[in-house]
């Protein structure tokens, strides 16, 4: 993944990540709340060795060994030997093991000073503990683990230095670090449920998804429109709308595509159902008539026909019937609209659509409108569920799949492009559908490289009349 990819996934999963940030917070203030204050006192010792004399020599030897044994004495200090007469003096309710888990001591470096803390619930009790310790660590080492001189007196002096007094301000719970931890735990946490969540995605929804598994061009985006199954065509209804506005850019890239000097006949298929062919194929062909051009929208899938529903056809007659000779050409296409657009219906299920659509009847077909019409538009079956869209697509200039944005998998998506390239399929495009109209996967002018430098330069061409088209008969 690239830094693009990360900073894609922050913007598109950012409500997630604030909502289990406010989460660990959450949990940092609760933990605050619920949490036993707990309150520490410490006393600090001081540890000499008598020297017999006053020399210079015998003083650094008496604080070279204390610096030496006060490390040993830390160690000495959670001991039960220490801890017991505490537990007996201050009539405390627990093992010695217990008590030690409330007890530390420490000696700074190349010092002779030894800490003792202690901590409770109790600030009262913190403090009796930590001198307790303290006094019962002193007389341990005076009595049992120095021995005593001629004089009856242990060549080691432990001197308290600092009593240990009433903590007035608890040590723990601390509000402030308690929320920092809670931010920082759940800030990570939700960067990463985010691109786990996009790891484990195998759904396209960018650009750069679609690039990692074909290098064919990106010929449009359209809008997401809830009323779409209410409301299929919307280049005429409503034309400022989004959608529409999508369409009209999908016009212009159109044609504009390289397609060499042969016919401008396509099929529109996708890799599974319900992504948007068949609404795309119609509002395309509606666009394109706009423009004055001649174009015939052909419904090329003989097992679900939807254009002819959409567009408002009878489908008593159509493509299968003149395939097999039972009717005329120009009797079964309907002219829509006012410009001149014209729509071939289906006709009735065969039983074979595959072998119709690559039948010699088919070429016949398509040779004469190629020659009638500046456009051909093919609505053709998934490629994932039959072969249609493959068959016919042989005879066309080319393929255009639609990627629905959202619903239509990688692995789906990869497998329709290598169907269509086994059969010597010329793919020309993607066209990616139910592109959110807001976030990081948002359509808008100029989102992957097209814009209204297009729209401009296709606006200026038909003004030369580049595309008055072929004044052929249907």
């Amino acid at each position: 993944m690239e830094l693009r990819d990360y900073i894609r996934i922050l913007h598109k999963s950012w409500a997630l990540i604030v909502a289990i940030t406010l989460a660990g917070m959450g949990l940092g203030a609760l933990a605050t709340i619920f949490a036993t204050p707990q309150y520490q006192s410490s006393t600090q010792l001081y540890v000499s060795v008598r020297s017999e004399g006053s020399q210079t020599g015998e003083l650094v030897q008496g604080s070279t060994f204390a610096r030496q044994i006060v490390a040993s004495y830390v160690d000495v200090v959670r001991t039960g030997v220490v801890l017991d007469p505490v537990i007996e003096e201050l009539n405390l309710q627990v093992s010695s093991g217990e008590l030690a888990e409330f007890v530390t001591a420490s000696s700074p470096l190349n010092t002779v000073l030894i800490n003792i803390s202690a901590t409770s619930s109790d600030a009262q009790q913190a403090a009796d503990i930590a001198n307790a310790v303290g006094e019962s660590f002193k007389d341990v080492v005076q009595t049992k683990l120095e021995a005593t001189n001629a004089s009856g007196q242990s060549p080691v002096q432990l001197t308290t230095t600092q009593a240990a007094s009433v903590a007035q301000v608890p040590t723990s719970p601390n509000p402030k670090l308690n929320l920092a931890l809670g931010l920082l735990v759940g800030l990570a946490l939700g960067v990463g449920v985010a691109i786990l969540r996009s790891v484990l995605d195998t759904r396209i929804h960018s650009l750069h998804d679609i690039e990692q598994i074909t290098e064919k061009p990106l010929l449009g985006g359209i809008a997401f429109d809830p009323d779409t199954k209410t409301r299929p065509l919307i280049v005429h209804a409503d034309p400022r709308n989004p959608r529409a506005e999508s369409f009209r850019s999908l016009r212009t890239n159109l044609q504009f595509l390289n397609v060499g000097e042969g016919s401008r006949s396509f099929v529109i298929t996708s890799a599974g159902p319900s992504e948007g062919k068949s609404t795309t194929s119609a509002n395309l062909a509606i666009s394109l008539a706009e423009t004055g051009a001649r174009v015939v929208l052909i419904e090329g899938d003989l097992r679900l026909p939807k254009v002819s529903e959409y567009m408002g056809v009878e489908t008593g007659a159509g493509l299968t019937d003149v395939l097999i000779g039972k009717a005329d050409l120009a009797d079964v296409m309907h002219r829509w609209g006012r410009g001149q657009l014209y729509v071939l219906p289906a006709g009735r299920i065969p039983p074979n659509p595959s072998e119709l659509l690559g039948s010699a009847a088919m070429d016949r077909v398509l040779a004469k409108l190629n020659d009638g019409f500046d456009y051909v538009l093919i609505d053709a079956p998934p490629v994932l569920l039959v072969t249609d869209a493959a068959v016919v697509g042989k005879k066309t200039s080319g393929v255009i799949m639609v990627v629905a944005s959202s619903r239509t998998t990688k692995q789906g998506f990869g497998a329709a492009v290598r169907t269509l390239e086994t059969a010597g399929t010329n793919i020309l495009g993607v066209i990616v559908t139910m592109l959110p109209t807001k976030g990081p996967d948002s359509y808008g002018y100029g989102s992957y490289g097209y814009g209204h430098e297009l729209e401009a330069i296709g606006a200026k061409e038909k003004r030369r009349g580049r595309f008055r088209g072929k004044r052929g008969s249907a």
